[in-house]
Order: C-alpha cells, then structure tokens, then sequence
C-alpha cells in the first residue's frame, strides 16, 4: 500500500510550539533554508572512552561471541539503522539526537555528532527508518519526518517535515516527565506506529475511557503524513520497544509493569499482536496479575484481554527489541527476537541490565522462553550499574549493536569463533 509522503518543500508555514528560536529554525528549514546552528562532536578517545572499554571484560556472551565498545554516546537510548548502512542514528530522553559514523568500517565509531542541531528536540527516544530512506523521529509529543538523512546528516539544516505537530500527539495536558520515551516502526503496511505510554502507575478511572480514545496506553497507527491515524493496540502500561516479525508480519512489543507491588510481581510482558485492536489487559490486569478491581474500574464491555507471549524477570524493565534477520550469528538465533533489559529502580535486590533472546516455535510462532544472552553490566556484589542496555539494533554485517543511557555508550557483540583445531 502507498501512502502519501509530504516533502518539506509542501511544509511552508508549519509553525510549532516552543522557543522562538526553534520556531524560526522550522520555517526556515521547511523553506529549505539554512541556519547558524552547528555541530556538536562526541570525543571517541580519551579516558571517557578507556573507562567504557574496561567494561567489556565484564559483559558475559555465549561462546564464540566477542563484546567491543562501539562508540562513545551520551545518553544513547532507542537506535535506528540507515536502510544503506552509512550512518546510525541513537535518540535520547533529552534534546539530542545523535548520527553515529563508522566511515573506515572497521566496525567502530570514528564520528559522532548531534543531528539537526538546528531544530530544538523534545525527547527524541524514538528513530525509525522507512525502508526508502525517510527518518521518522518521535519525541514527546511530535513526530518529525527527515527526507534522505542519510545524506543530510553531514550538515546541521537537513529537509525536515512535520506528520504530527508539536501538541497532537497527545492532548498537551497530558504532557508528562514520566512515560514519554516514544518509539516507532513502519510496518508491512507502510503505515507508522507509534508507542504511547500512560504516564501514570495506574491511570485515575476517570481518564480510562479519554486514553482509550486517543491510544495513550497503546500503540496508534497512521499515514506517514499523519492522516488516518487510530489506535492499534489497548491495555498497554509503557511499551519502549517493538517489531514487526519479518516472517509473518505480526508486531511485538515489550511493556513495563505497575511499581510498588513487591519485588517479584507482576512480572514484565513480551506481547506478540496477531490483529488490530486487541487488548492487552492493562490497568485490570499486567501479566495476569489483578492490578486493579473490575468493580472498582469497570471494563469496557465485551472486551477480551491478549494475554503475553512471555512473563518475564519482575521491575527488570525491558525495553527495545529486533527481530534477527542476518546470518552471521549461529543459526539458533535466526528469527528469534533480542531484547535489552534496562535494570530496575524500585526492587530491593536489583535485576536486569542485560541482553536476552527468545527463539520462536516453527510451527505455532510461539515464543519458546526467555534466556540471558549476554549480561555483566550489573555488578552483583555491589549491585551497583556498570551499564544499562536499552535497545537493540544490527549493523549490515549482521553484529548487534546495545544502546546504554547509564554509560553513554553503544556496544557491539559479534560471532567470531576461534578456528577448528
């Protein structure tokens, strides 16, 4: 299905809300006009660099695998592959967006640097490459459209287009600093899905039935310039990471469950989407756990809930995940489904901060459990964070690639076994 792309030169006009230096930097970029903005680089040498790289030794992989620091990048959250494989983008909760370069593809960073630092981002978690090259990028409450990237990225005014203004996204009352970490896909139906977490631990009564309306607690779908947009997914209490399986074209999804129930409950979720609009349970249940009483918030009538695919390590906070669908890993892993858990704030013994891995049944596409790919990042007897993997994304020559915001670095894990004696 085609849908409808408007270029930045069809944008004349746009105006958004924020500094009036961001304002004037939008019209002059959907102008195509240029600004005084410039670069800001991130040094990939130096003792920031060799502290990074005397984590390594720690990080534990399967045999065969090897760990190596890929680049040095501030609060790099959420990451998005170029469809040609020059450059990587890597948002934050922050206001940077950074392009990552490996030019000598030597498979570490010699680059980085803010992408569009003409334009003031709010949040950009969330990148998401079109398979023609368009760069969507989701933020708080915007999403912006970025016309061959990965070609303007070499300069600080790159062809920008607005698909959901500054306000839209969500109604600007319900702006949060909780929960605001979007992410995005195109799916197999050229369409842009877009997470949108509930800012609260559970949501007030009163609220349900308006979040449910506007997909705040799910995933929303729309053209690519922002049109026919409706809501996707329900029962969703903050999902950070999703996919489309390349296979069947069914969307996966992490989600992030209720605090304060106690160490061990209710356990996080790993969702597998077969249709539009079905509910995943979220504020009656979280991973069938009870989190709220249907007597107390009635549930929409004739409404069943999806239960997950997995249930999985409580307050370990999982977030991105990727398909693979590369060759270069043993063939165990084909078609299976990476994801990185972040660590927990609110358990007395800390869990989490490490790269898991689920394979899925041939026949039923069933998750068949989750295992530990690769950990280390939390020291256990201290309990303190050497890192915090976020995302998870796949350079052309099929490695992996794990963002950490507590660090401020990606790590690249690739098969490289020692020969056959």
């Amino acid at each position: 299905m085609t849908h409808r792309r408007i270029l930045p030169g069809l944008l004349l006009g746009t105006m958004l809300a924020g500094p009036a230096l961001a304002q004037d930097n939008m019209d002059k970029l959907t102008s195509m006009q240029k600004t005084d903005a410039t670069f800001t680089f991130v040094d990939q040498e130096g003792d920031r660099a060799e502290a990074l790289r005397a984590i390594v030794e720690h990080i534990n992989v399967p045999d065969g695998f090897e760990v190596s620091l890929y680049a040095v990048v501030p609060d790099a959250r959420s990451m998005a592959m170029a469809p040609q494989g020059t450059v990587l983008f890597a948002g934050t909760r922050k206001d940077k967006m950074w392009s990552i370069v490996d030019r000598d593809r030597d498979r570490v960073a010699d680059e980085v640097k803010d992408f569009a630092p003409s334009i003031t981002f709010d949040i950009p978690n969330g990148p998401c490459f079109s398979p023609d090259g368009f760069l969507y990028i989701a933020e708080r409450n915007r999403v912006l459209v970025f016309p061959a990237a990965e070609f303007f990225f070499e300069g600080p005014d790159p062809a920008v287009g607005v698909v959901v203004e500054q306000g839209e996204l969500i109604p600007a009352e319900e702006e949060s600093f909780n929960h605001t970490a979007r992410v995005c896909d195109i799916g197999p139906d050229g369409k842009l899905y877009v997470s949108l977490g509930q800012p609260h631990n559970v949501q007030p009564v009163d609220k349900i039935e308006m979040y449910d309306e506007i997909g705040i607690g799910g995933i929303v779908r729309m053209n690519t310039d922002g049109s026919e947009r409706e809501v996707y997914t329900r029962g969703v209490r903050n999902s950070v990471g999703q996919d489309f399986n390349p296979a069947t074209g069914e969307l996966w999804w992490t989600d992030n469950q209720v605090d304060g129930m106690g160490d061990d409950i209710p356990p996080g979720e790993l969702n597998r989407q077969t249709e539009a609009g079905q509910h995943f349970g979220f504020p009656w249940t979280n991973s069938r756990v009870e989190i709220v009483k249907e007597s107390e918030f009635p549930r929409p009538e004739g409404v069943s809930f999806t239960e997950p695919q997995l249930e999985l390590t409580a307050h370990a906070a999982d977030l991105g995940m990727r398909f693979y669908h590369d060759e270069s890993f043993p063939e165990a892993y084909h078609g299976g489904i990476f994801w990185a858990q972040h660590g927990s704030w609110n358990r007395t013994t800390p869990v989490g901060a490490r790269v898991m891995f689920t394979a899925l049944d041939p026949e039923t596409g069933d998750a068949l459990g989750a295992q530990v790919f690769a950990d280390g990042w939390l020291n256990e007897n201290t309990g303190e964070y050497r890192g915090r993997p976020m995302d998870i994304e796949f350079l052309p020559d099929g490695s992996m690639l794990v963002s950490d915001d507590f660090a401020g670095a990606i790590w690249r894990i690739a098969y490289n076994p020692a020969p056959s004696e």
